[in-house]
């Protein structure tokens, strides 16, 4: 599904662009909103046209909610470099300003799946949010495709704190596609995520915290990429470290476990950037 989903938005880029990423045209909105819904799917409407990504978003049924999707592509650095970045809990602590307190509370070897406990400034006049979620990745090689799946989960570490707003509804799925190889520079990516940050605000407010929090994480993750690739900073190689692919029994035992402990407390299933 990942392979499909990446295809469909490289198709809708090339479609939409007529080139590279940074030379988008913008057709009429109706054409715009059909052309990045998939058959059967809701249509997802453009808030975003950067140089290096878009952003799209859709109205989750039944809430006040969001869901958005990012299409974007570097040129700078290797998928390996990014796609480790994106998984270096201690390294993002140096990056993220926002991140209060970032830690891995459990891990499960085989797998490669690990519970993450998450705290991260919000806007002010809201309280920092905390997220307590597992997370799991795997590298196909067949298929040239590196995937990071993250899910909101409940777990008896880490109970409810009241400096901070537990974030019970979350779920993030980045896929990245290498244009050459893993050690290469070039990649596209797509990003998948949803969560509900528990506020009183009013959803327009919630996607404007989004749509202008978005350019500057993606900005910074791509500078701290960097910085990877220069030997600036060591990050932890974790396509070295081969996890178990996600279709094994022991992969799926160990993600349905972690996720039991989580069913009476969240909504169903919906994927934040982490």
């Amino acid at each position: 599904r990942s392979a499909q989903e990446m295809k469909h938005m490289e198709n809708i880029a090339s479609l939409l662009q007529g080139g590279s990423l940074g030379e988008y045209q913008r057709p009429d909105p109706k054409s715009e909103r059909e052309v990045v819904a998939a058959p059967g799917e809701q249509p997802w409407e453009m808030i975003m046209d950067k140089k290096h990504f878009k952003l799209w978003r859709r109205p989750i049924e039944g809430t006040h909610l969001y869901q958005y999707r990012v299409f974007g592509s570097y040129t700078d650095v290797t998928p390996r470099q990014f796609f480790n970045v994106q998984l270096d809990t201690e390294y993002r602590k140096k990056w993220d300003s926002l991140v209060i307190k970032l830690d891995v509370i459990e891990r499960d070897l085989a797998t490669g799946s690990e519970v993450i406990h998450w705290v991260t400034h919000f806007p002010y006049p809201m309280y920092s949010r905390d997220y307590v979620y597992v997370r799991r990745y795997s590298v196909d090689k067949e298929n040239n495709l590196m995937v990071l799946v993250s899910r909101a989960v409940e777990h008896p570490s880490v109970p409810e704190d009241p400096e901070y707003v537990r974030v019970r509804t979350y779920e993030s799925q980045m896929v990245i596609r290498p244009h050459k190889t893993f050690d290469e520079n070039g990649f596209d990516y797509l990003l998948t995520y949803s969560d509900n940050p528990q506020t009183v605000f009013p959803r327009y407010c919630v996607s404007w915290m989004v749509s202008s929090g978005m350019p500057d994480f993606l900005e910074k993750l791509h500078m701290a990429a960097l910085k990877a690739k220069k030997m600036e900073i060591e990050v932890r190689d974790y396509m070295a470290a081969k996890p178990m692919e996600s279709g094994s029994s022991e992969g799926k035992a160990s993600m349905a476990a972690a996720e039991h402990k989580s069913d009476s407390t969240r909504s169903p299933a919906q994927l934040e950037y982490a």
